[in-house]
C-alpha cells in the first residue's frame, strides 16, 4: 500500500508499494507457507489449511516489513523474481 506520509520536518514523502511472492505447500497434515525473501528474517508460518496458511503469511510479512522499518533495516529485494516494488498505489487480489 501506498501513502503519503508527513514527517516532523514537515517533508512530504511516498511510501513504496511491495508485494512479495509466496510459496503455500502441503507439509505432512498442515500447510507451509514462506517469503523466499524475508525468510531468513522470519518469513514463515505454517497454517491447518491453506487459506488459513495464506493468511498467516500476509500478517507475517506485514509485521516483519513493519519490524524492518521501525529498526532502521533494509527490505530485502533478493532474490529479484520474489520482490515487486511499486512507485505508486496497487491493490492485489488472490483468487
Amino acid at each position: 500500500m501506498t501513502k503519503l506520509t508527513t514527517h516532523q520536518s514537515g517533508e512530504k514523502t511516498s511510501l513504496k508499494t511491495y508485494t512479495f511472492k509466496v510459496i503455500v505447500e502441503p507439509d505432512d497434515d498442515r500447510w507451509s507457507a514462506y517469503a523466499p525473501a524475508l525468510v531468513a528474517k522470519g518469513g514463515a508460518t505454517w497454517g491447518d489449511t491453506k487459506e488459513e496458511a495464506l493468511k498467516h503469511i500476509q500478517e507475517v510479512v506485514q509485521m516483519v516489513v513493519e519490524t524492518l522499518i521501525e529498526d532502521g533495516e533494509a527490505i530485502p529485494l533478493e532474490p529479484k523474481d520474489a520482490v515487486q516494488v511499486l512507485e505508486e498505489p496497487a491493490v492485489s487480489v488472490i483468487v
